[in-house]
């Protein structure tokens, strides 16, 4: 930091006095510059000793007074090292690297919005402050300003189109903007400018890992030798993992970045979700380990008894959340859970209690008033219901959610629109396919992409947070697997579905029809494997417009139209009540293709036998031009 002295030159009786103030100036200058160099050298106690020296003999001195607040910052007192900072630029207000630097520790300390005002006045003051911009461009990222922040990439960029700092900040925005390609372009840009870059190597594998490309591990890796070994670097390591069905590798990263970061619930969630599928039956204990730790952290809690109750372990789940509202006092989100585990222990009327509760102080919580409103159908209860369906779709119309609970009320109350929405002749449809170009025969095809599917299956256990149980589910969406019978039937399914959409009616107050506009486009694609006593519960899918099921291989058990072993029923609700029965079952067969709206209820009857069920599942929702 620059330190200029000024001396006058001094005349008659003062000549003593401005002696003793240059060589006192020249010692403050040398002490200064000591301070500085200590902090560079990190030894940010020794200098925050020189700066206290300083600023004992100049209390007023603002760059004394910065570096205290620097070296503070350093040594990890945050607080104190905001309140110097601040204090320097009382002093001198118009120094605009004061400002930066604030700025730098507020982003620091999460205060986005002050952290953006200081780099702002940073830039009032030097508009050639690079280093500001970036501060800014990062905290707006921070506050999801997303445009805001891309502007001030382009104005780095303009000044400097070789700025790779600017093109990783760039691409970091335009990937939570959802343009992935231009964020990959931005990513690899940079990467060409400084292939020393671990941050541009590391978002770069992050983007990939999310779209699921394989060159997402090659990418961390570099990030990885480079230096990055941080949470995100451990976490995303573990996704490409994943995606790769290196089980392994992908459970020792994610336990990697739990202990990282012990109180991070996505990551959290992740691990135990890993290793249930794994067949570990202590699948929670990194979580349970860190519930134990943090008795007060509400939201960890929460999610150890979520996930204990997605295993089936209803009492533990019951036990926590009981506990924890005994100790912490009401919380709707905990109430609504808990309501949730009891109307699955069989104990509704409890449940409705909890569940009022939790609606009456989160009106507009979408998950926690689903969950009343699962109750009360649950419990035959439809007109107490209907308000709270009718509210949430004048909020959201074309939800599966809610058009799934508009049906069933519709039903339970004899009204019209049970049968508009749910023509299960009209709007169920079965298309036996051909063999697709190359095969033979559908046997031919189906036997070659179970093979290929067998090896994706590398899970013991269902997922923890889906409907199938006693089976197993590919990690990997089938939307990016480049395998070529994967790629050769989602191309056959193309035709079944325009097929589909061009036979669908065109009432605007029919939600099929409002959603039927633009191209079609797969929003997920996954294979699932029923083994002895599989099943799916009853469920819809929330983001979709059309969904399916597609027989791979199917059991002989599958072919006794009395037992219906392994047929997809349609019409009944989760929690079924006695009248509320299937209304329509489609046998499996290998080669057929089931469609119908997303919204509609279905499920699957067990199988009992020992040949496994696969099929291939998928969502589609069209996407306007």
């Amino acid at each position: 930091m620059p330190w200029i002295v000024v001396t006058l030159k001094p005349t008659g009786v003062d000549r003593a006095r401005a002696s003793r103030e240059i060589i006192g100036g020249m010692i403050v200058q040398r002490e200064i510059e000591r301070a500085t160099a200590l902090l560079s050298q990190g030894k940010a106690l020794d200098s925050v000793a020189v700066c206290g020296a300083i600023l004992a003999r100049e209390p007023k001195n603002a760059i004394a007074a910065h570096l205290m607040g620097l070296a503070l910052k350093d040594t990890g007192d945050w607080a104190q090292g905001e309140d110097w900072l601040n204090f320097s630029i009382e002093l001198e207000p118009g120094r605009g690297e004061f400002h930066a630097n604030l700025g730098n520790l507020l982003r620091k300390r999460e205060k986005y919005t002050r952290a953006a005002e200081a780099y702002e006045k940073a830039l009032q003051l030097l508009p050639e402050h690079k280093a500001a911009r970036r501060g800014l461009a990062l905290t707006l990222y921070d506050l999801g300003r997303y445009d805001d922040a891309e502007a001030q990439c382009r104005i780095l960029l303009s000044g400097n189109p070789a700025d790779a700092e600017a093109l990783a900040i760039l691409g970091m925005v335009l990937a939570n903007r959802g343009q992935e390609g231009e964020a990959e372009a931005a990513y690899r840009r940079a990467i060409a400018l400084d292939p020393t870059s671990q941050v541009a190597h590391h978002n770069l594998g992050a983007l990939l890992a999310r779209l699921e490309r394989a060159e997402a591990m090659a990418a961390l890796e570099t990030a990885r030798r480079l230096g990055a070994d941080g949470y995100e670097a451990a976490y995303n390591l573990g996704r490409a993992s994943l995606n790769a069905n290196d089980l392994g590798a992908a459970e020792t990263n994610f336990a990697r970045a739990v202990e990282l970061q012990p109180g991070n619930l996505e990551a959290q969630s992740t691990l135990a979700k890993v290793r249930f599928m794994r067949g570990d039956p202590k699948f929670a204990r990194a979580l349970a380990s860190a519930c134990s730790a943090n008795r007060d952290h509400v939201r960890l809690q929460l999610l150890l008894a979520e996930l204990l109750w997605r295993a089936g372990e209803l009492t533990g789940a019951e036990t926590l959340l009981h506990d924890l509202l005994r100790r912490k006092g009401p919380n709707p989100g905990v109430q609504s859970t808990l309501a949730a585990i009891l109307l699955d222990a069989g104990r509704p009327e409890e449940a409705e209690t909890h569940a009022l509760e939790a609606a009456a102080a989160r009106p507009d919580g979408h998950d926690v008033v689903l969950n009343l409103v699962t109750i009360l159908l649950a419990r035959g209860a439809a007109e107490d219901a209907r308000p709270f369906i009718e509210a949430q779709l004048r909020r959201s119309p074309d939800s599966q959610a809610w058009i799934a609970y508009e049906a069933t009320v519709a039903r339970v109350l004899g009204l019209d629109r049970y049968r508009e929405l749910c023509d299960y002749e009209q709007l169920v449809r079965v298309f036996d396919l051909e063999a697709p170009p190359g095969w033979s025969s559908m046997a031919e095809f189906n036997a070659a992409l179970a093979a290929t599917l067998s090896d994706r299956h590398r899970f013991s256990n269902q997922p923890l947070d889906q409907t199938l149980r006693n089976g197993t589910q590919t990690s990997r969406s089938l939307l990016t697997d480049p395998d070529p019978t994967i790629r050769a039937i989602l191309k056959a399914f193309e035709r079944p579905i325009e097929e589909y959409r061009r036979t669908l009616a065109t009432a605007s107050d029919h939600p099929l029809s409002r959603a039927n506009v633009g191209a079609s486009k797969f929003t997920g694609a996954w294979s699932v494997r029923l083994q002895r006593e599989g099943y799916h519960v009853n469920h819809f899918h929330p983001d979709g417009m059309l969904s399916s099921a597609y027989y791979v291989e199917v059991p002989a058990e599958t072919q006794d139209p009395q037992r219906k072993s392994g047929w997809l029923k349609f019409g009944e609700p989760r929690y079924a009540a006695p009248t509320l029965t299937p209304e329509r079952f489609v046998q499996p067969r290998p080669g057929r293709l089931v469609l119908f709206p997303s919204y509609m209820w279905h499920g699957t009857n067990a199988i009992h036998g020992d040949e496994a069920r696969v099929c291939i599942a998928f969502d589609m929702r069209p996407v306007r031009g």
